[in-house]
């Protein structure tokens, strides 16, 4: 089967001009959406009236956009490993339906342009369920694997309120950039993993995602109003991983079989 790895970025290049350009946007990994505004002009060549060639120059600016999406998919870490891009070469039920999710993005803004231009933003959700990236990619796990226990020895203190935490944030920074993945791990500095899609609702992670990516606290409100707040020591897995030290995965572990926050997916990456 050939594979549709150009499937849109041919899709009417015999007749329109396509304002194109390197691709140097990235998802919003706090929304959880990929977002592109593809530009074009008509054809003056081939436009018969000025009517005419205002729609050629709309339908260049979505030919952009899809050719955009694609290529900032491709480019979209499943895992620490993984790529979107690689999972669509050895597999062509995920090149479909990449490309079912690319011709089914959802037109948010559109406009003419000074000088005959056309200019059309579009966004895919990473998740959101049926027409999310999410669904292609993660895969579905047999069962669900119960959360690791803590160390036998693990003695836990006091909480600092008698309310239990509505979820955890784990501190990255001063650690170098962390590599923003649809399916993270964190792990105890055993290299044990203490959360991964493996632990979790396989709906509720394709709607509502495993984490989000934050750089101060002001958007860390996934993690609720009393948050767990962790240091990692080092990243991992091609700076994808946090790691925290025994002492904390163990407290993440205990408080979590009390609060159950990481059952609720309420985890925030700050950086």
């Amino acid at each position: 089967m050939l594979r549709k790895l150009k499937l849109l970025g041919v899709l009417i290049a015999a007749i329109l001009f396509a304002v194109s350009a390197k691709v140097d946007a990235a998802p919003d990994w706090n929304t959880n959406t990929i977002r592109v505004t593809g530009m074009g002009v008509g054809n003056p060549a081939l436009a018969k009236t000025p009517a005419h060639a205002a729609m050629m120059a709309k339908r260049a600016a979505i030919a952009d956009a899809y050719r955009q999406l694609l290529e900032m998919i491709k480019g979209v870490q499943v895992d620490a490993e993984t790529t979107v891009e690689q999972m669509m070469l050895t597999s062509d039920v995920v090149t479909t339906r990449v490309s079912g999710i690319v011709q089914g993005a959802r037109i948010v803004d559109e406009g003419e342009l000074a000088g005959g231009g056309y200019s059309v933003t579009m966004e895919i959700p990473l998740f959101g369920g049926s027409g999310g990236l999410a669904e292609t990619v993660i895969e579905r796990p047999p069962v669900i694997e119960p959360f690791p226990q803590p160390e036998p020895d693990y003695k836990p203190e006091p909480r600092p309120t008698s309310q239990g935490y509505t979820g955890l944030i784990v501190d990255c920074r001063g650690l170098g950039t962390i590599n923003h993945v649809m399916s993270p791990v964190i792990k105890n500095a055993h290299g044990q993993k203490i959360y991964g899609h493996l632990n979790l609702d396989y709906d509720r992670i394709i709607v509502e995602g495993m984490a989000t990516y934050a750089t101060d606290m002001g958007m860390a409100s996934r993690a609720g109003a009393n948050p767990l707040v962790v240091k990692a020591i080092r990243l991992d897995d091609l700076n994808a991983t946090p790691v925290l030290s025994i002492e904390d995965a163990d407290k993440v572990l205990y408080e979590n079989s009390q609060s159950h926050f990481l059952d609720n997916i309420a985890v925030v990456f700050l950086y």
